[in-house]
């Protein structure tokens, strides 16, 4: 990592001897750089030269592997549910995966794949000369996901993105803003294809991986005669039987439409250039080049479809780190037979995830904890508190003694090699951020946007603390200018305001709306990000909420419901959560989904509720307050003021998931799916 000289600050004022702009603060930079960062090294202007970067620099090293589901395993379990306001006892089928060892493909193998593929689809007509017209990737993040983006590269061809959990009217959107021609998906999901495919004229091109056993290619044939469907595998003959040469892409040619989350509408369409990627890759590389060797390794789960993985693996192939790729569903033992989960067989050395990710680990390693008996208990809760005053006051030898105790044995559930996690796609509490620290590894954290490229700050772990995003990216600069509606001013103790970014990272404009691109820049080319930001004494960045998720309570302050949001869902009896609140009342409340373990060991604990079934006790008025106590107690230890605290809540067994349309397809909330789903409910207790 960029070494930090003599305590300096993680960023510096450009113009620092010029008097402060009215309204605004200066200009800050990150710390190791003069000039903004355009690229990872000379001659790397295009993401097919990361390719062949890597290709000549790491060669014939580990470059990416994968492993496959080999069977699906199914046991049947007695649980306990009330009907009738009964205790009855029903059989439940759960399905386990037994998966194979991982496979792997070296930097050169993966390059000449990406040349084979790209020399197939071109052989297929993907050579598509009209300006920015995509071929679009809707699949589960995997080796071929990747593979398939660089043989874009190769053929400068710009890609689209749809993840995978997006229903069929997200992803005719998807299909149709941006004129697709030709795409890559799984067999799993040729159904949804099914679907829309007869609304979707562009498309005329399916190429697909898997095997699929449901009649879906017969379908989509029978709907358009005009489709071709074909396998990767036969891409990749096709493409070994007539080789081409790659299609050189200029800089400032877009490679990547990418869709917004869409948590506050219909998703949009930001178009990346090479450009823009090859300067987050340059951002990364300057900032953790100590932490990305050929030694360490990545484990992906992510979406690709969501700008952060797709930075950090375009980053890490740069870097020449072994990429292995992982599933959310099989991540753990708990959801493998025969087998070990996806972390304890690769055992990563870097983990990169999201709030909702961390929450789950931390709620996992303390449900085991809690099953263990008191007296494990006791010891790992002492263990917390003295290794986090051991670091507080450098004592080493206390962390030391903790670590062989107590901690060695959760880290050995990650395999044993973990160095240091990343959380970005929003705030993890800093309750949550200190406990994984403690048990785990360093976890240090980024902010970033779709429209930044995933990088505008980056916590170096030199500036380690709490709370805070670390300085900006060697690749954007920042300023914040005030928000006086709010009260956030740039003459505050600690400058605050609306985060303005610009920089070579910074997007192109929205797919087809210039109307949007007038709102998001300024006249002199800083992109309004619409969230709220604090410099720190010591040069970083602390992200406080978005202006519109800024609530003024009936007492005339305001609230931030994220940031709120960000603590109480560290309490382990909440699954998820959503903050509501108006001017109308003096505090906020909150919809709660309650945990469907952690919750009804709660209720019995405490001689609540009646039963184990979750949606019985999310009913039961004496749980209810319980729940509200417990969560009130949370935040209160957060520090959080009387205002911030939670009037009522409603307590929900639902799953908020992408397909049930609680959750975009980013995991963020449907706030208003949510609002009206319970509205009947939320109007009883917060009228």
């Amino acid at each position: 990592m960029a070494p930090r000289k003599n305590k300096e600050p993680a960023s510096w004022e450009v113009d620092a001897d010029k008097p402060k702009p009215e309204g605004e603060t200066r200009v800050r930079r990150s710390y190791c750089i003069k000039d903004l960062v355009t690229q990872p090294a000379p001659g790397i202007d295009t993401v097919h030269d990361v390719m062949l970067y890597a290709a000549k620099t790491h060669g014939s090293k580990k470059g990416f592997a994968s492993r496959n589901i080999e069977r699906i395993i199914s046991e049947e379990k007695e649980v306990t549910k009330m009907v009738g306001g009964k205790e009855t006892k029903q059989k439940k089928t759960w399905n386990y995966f037994k998966l194979t060892p991982y496979e792997w493909m070296t930097y050169e193998e993966a390059l000449q794949r990406v040349k084979e593929i790209g020399a197939g689809l071109r052989e297929l007509g993907i050579e598509d000369k009209r300006e920015n017209k995509f071929f679009n990737i809707y699949a589960q993040t995997s080796r071929n996901w990747m593979l398939v983006a660089q043989s874009c590269a190769f053929n400068a061809v710009p890609i689209s993105t749809a993840y995978d959990s997006l229903g069929p009217e997200g992803l005719r959107h998807a299909l149709n803003e941006t004129e697709v021609n030709g795409m890559f998906t799984n067999a799993d999901l040729l159904g949804t294809l099914v679907k829309i495919i007869e609304n979707c004229p562009t498309v005329k091109l399916i190429v697909y991986d898997g095997n699929s056993e449901d009649g879906a290619i017969d379908k989509l044939k029978a709907i358009r005669d005009d489709i071709k469907v074909i396998h990767l595998d036969e891409v990749i003959q096709l493409g070994k039987s007539k080789p081409v040469e790659a299609l050189p892409a200029k800089a400032e040619d877009v490679y990547c439409c990418m869709y917004t989350s869409g948590s506050t509408g219909t998703p949009k369409g930001v178009l990346l250039t090479h450009r823009n990627v090859v300067a987050a890759i340059g951002s990364v590389w300057t900032l953790l080049y100590e932490y990305l060797t050929t030694k360490d390794s990545y484990l992906a789960f992510l979406p690709l479809a969501h700008i952060l993985e797709f930075v950090v693996e375009n980053s890490f192939i740069f870097a020449g780190l072994p990429i292995g790729y992982g599933r959310v569903k099989t991540l753990t033992d708990a959801s493998v037979r025969e087998c070990k989960g996806d972390i304890a067989e690769f055992r990563p050395s870097i983990l990169v995830g999201v709030p909702a990710v961390w929450e789950l680990i931390r709620k996992g390693i303390l449900s085991k904890v809690d099953t263990a008996g008191a007296l494990k208990k006791s010891i790992f809760n002492f263990a917390v508190k003295a290794k986090q005053t051991a670091n507080q006051y450098s004592l080493p030898l206390v962390g030391g003694l903790t670590d062989k105790v107590v901690f060695d044995a959760v880290r050995a559930q990650t395999g044993g090699k973990l160095k240091i996690m990343f959380n970005g796609g929003g705030a993890v509490s800093k309750s949550t951020q200190a406990f994984l620290c403690t048990a785990l590894v360093t976890m240090i954290q980024g902010y970033g946007l779709t429209e930044s490229t995933a990088m505008a700050c980056i916590l170096n772990p030199s500036f380690m603390q709490y709370g805070a995003v670390g300085g900006p990216v060697p690749a954007a600069e920042i300023k914040l200018v005030d928000a006086p509606e709010a009260g956030y001013f740039s003459t505050n103790t600690l400058p605050q305001g609306e985060i303005l970014l610009r920089g070579p990272a910074i997007f192109k404009g929205y797919y087809k709306r210039p109307d949007l691109d007038k709102e998001a820049f300024t006249e002199d080319g800083w992109f309004r990000t619409g969230d709220v930001g604090q410099w720190n004494k010591d040069g970083t960045l602390a992200i406080i909420d978005r202006l519109k998720n800024l609530v003024k309570l009936s007492g005339g302050e305001y609230i931030a419901i994220e940031y709120l949001e960000s603590i109480y869902k560290s309490c382990p009896l909440v699954a998820n959560g959503a903050i509501i609140a108006n001017g109308e009342h003096n505090n906020p409340a909150m919809v709660v989904v309650g945990h469907p373990t952690n919750l009804p060991a709660f209720a019995k604990k405490n001689g609540l509720g009646d039963g184990e079934d979750l949606e019985h006790l999310c009913k039961d008025e004496r749980v209810v307050e319980a729940a509200l106590k417990e969560l009130n107690n949370v935040g209160k230890k957060a520090g959080l003021k009387g205002m911030e605290l939670l009037e009522a809540i409603v307590l929900v067994a639902d799953e908020w998931t992408p397909e049930s349309g609680f959750l975009t397809a980013a995991q963020k909330l449907q706030r208003k799916v949510i609002s009206d789903q319970y509205a009947d409910r939320i109007k009883a207790v917060y009228p």
